[in-house]
């Protein structure tokens, strides 16, 4: 497929790529623009000055702007700002009138502004019942065409594809790849804090598009997703026992592949998804666990009489890291997959908690008690370069965006009335936000990447 109009005829012969996104019907096409331009977001030391950009309203069938065509451009302008390295300009000062994405700029219109980026686009129904995206980045300062790209979809996914454009808006701009085509899974909790509703709940990463899948009857804590983004393995109190559930999303099947006399907790996925992690509780201790969901053989990983839990693979799957009291308080710990002697990483003041390891794999999150304050922050897996990216009356259960540059966790507002809420804050501390959900949330799950 050939994109049509001025600015195609431009380009170099096309470069197609083509997407194909079964999960949801999505297909893409993309072409690379002639000029290699330098328009570039430096997200290596944290950006204080966000980058200026233009978003202006796509337009829909007939050229026309419409309902559909707003929303797209207001979900994409949404993203880039909660990102926190993209200003986007309000619409108000915009002087030139909205236009086809294959329609050159006028770029005289937009420097006064400065803007730096330009996004144009537009969407509208095919004759087959589906709807087409299509968009183009341009350099403002310079004049250039940096990328465009056509998705076609079901209708009702149309917040789907402004996901996906703002993944490669973000990610040509700022050379890492884009989050924003995600999933968090979570704990929605309603009701007094005496006797407080849980249910599974699963949502876009903006928080749109909320769903449960759990009815609420069973206490249900640690969702966690497999690396096929389409399982929940999570925890489940049923009377008096613990069980630990695999989920599938799309069919609702649940399975249940641990009955524990005793509590079982932190269950997660190995990178391949042929193995959970968790944490068993024997008496007044508990170890980590690794089961293989294919055999449901369960192999113990730590052999202590001290509390060892939360267990999180690397992303090879090579090492283990938890949090244990076997040194008289809580620590980090990294040890071998397939279990062995632990190596501590964690020193500073404090007790440290609920490690996960970045799919980068540079960094390890943790949450650490100290001083009456609940933070959370940053190390290498060697424990080097620990930094505190906020802190709270309450914060805990950080889980990372699939590119590994933002953290999402929660934080309790306490009080009689109060409950815990979801937020966000990239790896540089800076841009600290509230993750909107319907009621109080908890152990919040990022999802890989959708596409």
């Amino acid at each position: 497929m050939r994109l049509a109009g001025r600015a195609s005829r431009r380009m170099r012969p096309a470069i197609l790529l083509a997407v194909f996104l079964s999960a949801v019907g999505v297909t893409g096409v993309a072409t690379s623009g002639q000029a290699v331009a330098q328009l570039r977001v430096d997200i290596t030391q944290g950006t204080i000055q966000p980058m200026p950009i233009a978003v202006p309203s796509f337009v829909g069938a007939g050229g026309a702007v419409d309902e559909l065509s707003q929303n797209v451009a207001q979900v994409i302008t949404a993203n880039l700002k909660r990102s926190g390295l993209f200003a986007p300009i309000d619409p108000s000062a915009f002087i030139e009138p909205v236009a086809p994405p294959n329609v050159t700029p006028n770029f005289a219109n937009w420097r006064p502004l400065s803007a730096q980026a330009l996004v144009s686009g537009s969407v509208a129904p095919t004759g087959d019942g589906r709807i087409m995206a299509e968009y183009r980045l341009w350099d403002v300062v310079s004049g250039q065409y940096l990328i465009g790209k056509q998705f076609f979809a079901a209708p009702d996914n149309w917040r789907r594809l402004a996901h996906i454009i703002t993944d490669s808006v973000y990610s040509r701009l700022t050379g890492e790849r884009g989050y924003f085509d995600s999933r968090v899974a979570f704990v929605d909790e309603t009701g007094g804090k005496a006797q407080r509703v849980k249910r599974l709940a699963i949502m876009d990463q903006d928080g749109a598009n909320v769903r449960y899948l759990t009815s609420g009857e069973d206490i249900v804590v640690t969702p966690r997703f497999s690396p096929s983004r389409q399982e929940i393995a999570y925890a489940s109190l049923t009377g008096d026992n613990w069980h630990i559930f695999v989920l599938n999303i799309e069919t609702g099947q649940r399975e249940l592949i641990g009955n524990f006399p005793n509590m079982a907790f932190s269950p997660r996925f190995s990178p391949d998804g042929q193995h959970v992690v968790l944490s068993l509780q024997q008496g007044s201790n508990s170890n980590i666990y690794r089961l293989d969901l294919r055999t449901r053989q369960l192999t113990r990983l730590t052999d202590s009489p001290s509390i060892d839990t939360a267990p999180s693979f690397s992303p090879n799957g090579a090492q283990v890291v938890f949090e244990s009291d076997r040194g008289g308080q809580q620590q980090l710990y990294v040890m071998s997959a397939l279990g062995g002697p632990a190596q501590r990483i964690s020193f500073g003041d404090g007790k440290y908690g609920t490690p996960v390891w970045s799919p980068r794999g540079d960094l390890i999150a943790f949450t650490k008690q100290e001083g009456g304050a609940f933070k959370i922050g940053v190390m290498r897996p060697d424990g080097s370069g620990e930094r505190i990216l906020t802190e709270g009356f309450h914060n805990e259960g950080p889980t990372w965006a699939p590119n590994g540059r933002v953290l999402m966790f929660f934080r309790d507002s306490g009080g009689a009335n109060g409950g815990p809420q979801l937020w966000s804050v990239d790896i540089t501390g800076y841009n600290e936000q509230i993750v909107p959900t319907p009621s109080f949330a908890s152990d919040p799950a990022w999802s890989p990447l959708l596409s």
